[in-house]
């Protein structure tokens, strides 16, 4: 398992951001309110910035929140996987 320091998506160590599994634009739709409970739209993961940034270019908030609600659905994703496959290749930078 991962350390705190580490990126959950590439795995290197660098500085971290969190990011809601559920993103909190869409916490308040009546779609979201049922299907989940409050902890789950809670649910955050720790991800590297690069990462982090990638999600949100490759899928809208709304594709996140549906499809791609947990660490393991984004790992089974070969287009997220294609970005951390990239990311981990790059030199981590200090911020």
């Amino acid at each position: 398992m991962n350390t705190p320091e580490t990126c959950e998506l590439c795995c290197r160590a660098t500085a971290l951001t969190w990011h809601h599994l559920i993103p909190r634009k869409l916490h308040r739709r009546n779609f979201f309110k049922k299907k989940y409970t409050r902890e789950q739209l809670q649910a955050r993961a720790r991800l590297c910035r690069a990462c982090h940034r990638g999600l949100h270019k490759l899928y809208d908030e709304m594709t996140l929140g549906k499809t791609l609600d947990s660490i393991e659905k984004l790992r089974e994703d070969p287009v997220v996987m294609r970005h951390v496959a990239w990311v981990a290749r790059q030199k981590v930078v200090e911020y």
